[in-house]
């Protein structure tokens, strides 16, 4: 028998999947490496467990199947009925037994990857909605959760840290939070600055005397989220501050 297999050969598409598979399965790594016990310990998120992260996850990847499921049928099927019943969810997920909230992460994961893999290909291009209202492609769910699992496997607080993430997610990742400040006009005056290999500039370069953030790929990403400034500097007209402020505000 032939094994299943994705319906889409769109190469952009395989390689996002792909991404998003491999962070599932790395946040399933470092969750299963913690024991029931080590669950009830604080995350890196502030008022959050390891065990409201765990739930969340879970609940995501249903949430986002959910769209997959709108995308095949054109049943409108919302991720969430309000942010009220989201949080009540990851409440709620938050207090299962850990074998339960185990199971929760396993099957929800595994259904996502099977709405994803039987989708069809031109079905990728159907219209959702996300729970913030934007309405996009179906393709999006996949760097919707790819974000999800990578960047959440870290809040775990289990060894896990923004080096493990694949350089293509950080950049897009940084990217996304950059152009929200964009938007917003949250980043008036601020100019985040990759250092490496190929210099990459983001923010207000036309700002006067703009605060400059720099950085490696990892550490900036990990400041641009709200996760800690360690592997970053801050400077003004060319001198080194003595904190470095936190990031905007990005979600």
């Amino acid at each position: 028998m032939v094994a299943r297999q994705d319906q889409t050969t769109d190469p952009q598409l395989l390689e996002s999947l792909l991404q998003a598979r491999r962070g599932t399965a790395f946040f399933a790594r470092k969750l299963n490496e913690l024991s029931d016990a080590a669950l009830d310990g604080p995350s890196l998120l502030p008022g959050w467990t390891r065990r409201h992260v765990t739930a969340h996850i879970g609940y995501n990847a249903r949430a986002i199947a959910r769209l997959i499921e709108w995308a095949a049928t054109g049943v409108e099927t919302p991720m969430y009925a309000s942010t009220e019943i989201r949080d009540h969810e990851i409440n709620f997920g938050a207090s299962l037994p850990p074998i339960a909230l185990r199971h929760l992460f396993d099957h929800s994961a595994v259904h996502l990857n099977v709405e994803w893999r039987d989708l069809p290909a031109d079905a990728w291009h159907h219209k959702v909605k996300t729970a913030q209202g934007r309405t996009v492609p179906a393709e999006e769910t996949v760097w919707m959760r790819t974000r999800e699992v990578w960047t959440h496997a870290v809040d775990l607080d289990n060894g896990a840290s923004f080096a493990d993430i694949p350089v293509p997610v950080l950049s897009r990742l940084l990217q996304d939070i950059t152009s929200a400040w964009a938007t917003r006009g949250t980043d008036t005056g601020l100019l985040v600055r990759v250092t490496g290999q190929q210099l990459q500039e983001f923010g207000d370069a036309g700002a006067e005397a703009p605060v400059v953030i720099s950085g490696p790929l990892a550490g900036v990403a990990r400041w641009a989220t709200g996760r800690g400034t360690g592997g970053v500097t801050a400077s003004q007209n060319g001198a080194a501050l003595d904190t470095v402020p936190a990031a905007p505000k990005w979600i």
